[in-house]
């Protein structure tokens, strides 16, 4: 009878311990969110960031990457195919490459040969013959218009060593094209080109 009579201020502190055990007991099984975390996980993340990253740099840097590529045009004019059925033996045509003019001469054997002769002469800029075309094709002599002095466009003109002569400053250059007299410093240049077939060359 006392014990069901009880008032309710007696039985509280009962109930008040067992919400604390209860609380205390979900404490020590709750897992730890606080921690370090996982060094997978982390390595991923930045892996994920990184690759993200250089994605968003990639996609900003091509346009300006492609801009700087020639055009296709331009890719077009860097080399230039030429039919030397068109010349004539003993003859030479000015055809324009890049926009420089280039001469290409059709030799004769004459001018082959005064050529190779002079091959052990004083020069300014020493060159064989046969260092200036491609073998086998010997008749075939293509180089740059342009005198190596001031950059005027020689003449082919059958003076003191047969060859051109540079209308602006005098400088005479021999049937192999190579300086041997005047104020120019150096052979006529050599560009880059190939024989595609007896009659067919390739410049650049």
């Amino acid at each position: 009878m006392v014990a069901h009579g009880l008032p309710a201020m007696v039985r509280a502190p009962n109930q008040t311990r067992i919400s604390f055990k209860v609380a205390d007991s979900l404490a020590h099984t709750a897992p730890e969110t606080d921690g370090p975390a996982d060094p997978g996980r982390r390595d991923f993340i930045h892996i994920a960031a990184g690759a993200a990253a250089i994605g968003g740099i990639a996609a900003v840097a091509w346009p300006l990457i492609d801009q700087l590529n020639p055009a296709a045009d331009t890719r077009a004019l860097a080399s230039l195919e030429y039919d030397l059925s068109k010349v004539a033996l003993g003859q030479q045509v000015t055809i324009s490459w890049r926009k420089q003019p280039v001469f290409i001469r059709h030799r004769t054997p004459k001018e082959i040969a005064t050529a190779k002769a002079d091959d052990t002469a004083s020069m300014k800029d020493p060159a064989t013959d046969a260092s200036r075309v491609k073998a086998g094709h010997e008749e075939w002599l293509i180089v740059l218009a342009s005198c190596t002095h001031l950059g005027c466009v020689p003449t082919f003109a059958q003076g003191e060593y047969g060859g051109w002569l540079c209308p602006c400053h005098g400088s005479q250059y021999d049937t192999s094209a190579r300086i041997r007299k005047g104020p120019a410093p150096k052979n006529l240049e050599l560009p880059e080109y190939s024989f595609l077939s007896a009659t067919k060359v390739k410049i650049g």
